[in-house]
C-alpha cells in the first residue's frame, strides 16, 4: 500500500473488527469515552470497537486461545487509532493547559515529560493498525487481573520490568507477556499494556480512517 505524505490513507481494506476474529475478548475502548488523560472522547473514535490488521487479528486469536486453555480472557483498551487522534494529543500537549485528569494518569509528571519521556509519540505504532493495549481478565472472577499499576498510567511503575511491584503482579504482567511475544508480538519497554505484532504489514503507513465497524464494512 502506498504511503501519502500529505494526506495519511484512508483504505481499511486490509483491517477487520476485532471481536469478528477474537469473540472471547472484552473491550473497553477508553478513547471512546471521557475516562483517558486528556479527558474528552479522542478523534476519529467514532464507535467503541478494537480494529485491526488481518495480521495481527489472526495473532492476537491464537494468544486469546492459549490463555482461555489458563483461565483468562483479553480485555482490550486500545487497538488501531487514527492519526488524527494522535495529532490532539499532540496538540493537546503543546497549546492545551487543561490538566484535568493529572491525578489519574500522570500525578508525578508535568505534561511535556510525556513526550520526552516516551510515553506519548509523534507518530503511534497504533496508526499503522497491528499494535495493541490489553490487560488479562480472570474468568474465575470476572475481574482485571492486579498488573500493579492501571493502563495509561504514565509512570515508572508501568515500565513492565519493574519490581516495585509484588511478586503476583510481576508474574501477571509476565504471564501476559510471554504470551503475547509468544503470538508474534513485541512488547514495549515503558507500558506493560502494550504490544506491536513483529511483523506487522504496514511498517511505514499511518491510517487516517475512523474507528469504525461501520466504515469498515460499507
Amino acid at each position: 500500500m502506498k504511503v501519502y505524505n500529505d494526506k495519511p490513507p484512508m483504505d481499511p481494506s486490509g483491517f477487520v473488527v476485532l471481536a469478528d476474529y477474537v469473540p472471547a475478548i472484552v473491550q473497553e475502548i477508553r478513547y471512546h469515552s471521557t475516562f483517558n488523560f486528556i479527558g474528552d472522547r479522542i478523534d476519529g473514535y467514532d464507535e467503541p470497537c478494537a480494529l485491526l490488521t488481518v495480521e495481527a487479528a489472526r495473532a492476537l486469536r491464537s494468544v486469546s486461545n492459549e490463555l482461555i486453555v489458563q483461565g483468562y480472557r483479553l480485555k482490550i483498551f486500545d487497538a488501531y487509532r487514527p492519526a488524527c487522534a494522535v495529532r490532539q494529543f499532540m496538540l493537546w500537549g503543546i497549546e492545551d493547559t487543561d490538566i484535568r485528569m493529572k491525578p489519574y494518569f500522570y500525578p508525578d509528571l508535568v505534561k511535556q515529560e510525556l513526550f520526552n519521556r516516551g510515553y506519548i509519540a509523534s507518530r503511534s505504532s497504533h496508526s499503522r493498525g497491528s499494535a495493541v493495549d490489553l490487560t488479562l481478565l480472570d474468568m474465575k472472577t470476572g475481574k482485571e487481573v492486579d498488573m500493579g499499576s492501571p493502563f495509561d498510567l504514565f509512570s515508572p511503575l508501568s515500565h513492565p520490568d519493574c519490581r516495585d511491584v509484588t511478586d503476583e503482579q510481576y508474574e501477571n504482567r509476565m504471564r501476559l507477556q510471554k504470551a503475547m511475544m509468544r503470538g508474534g508480538f513485541e512488547p514495549l519497554d515503558c507500558e506493560w499494556w502494550h504490544f506491536m505484532l513483529k511483523d506487522e504489514p504496514y511498517p511505514e503507513t499511518y491510517f487516517e480512517f475512523p474507528v469504525s465497524a461501520a466504515y469498515l464494512k460499507r
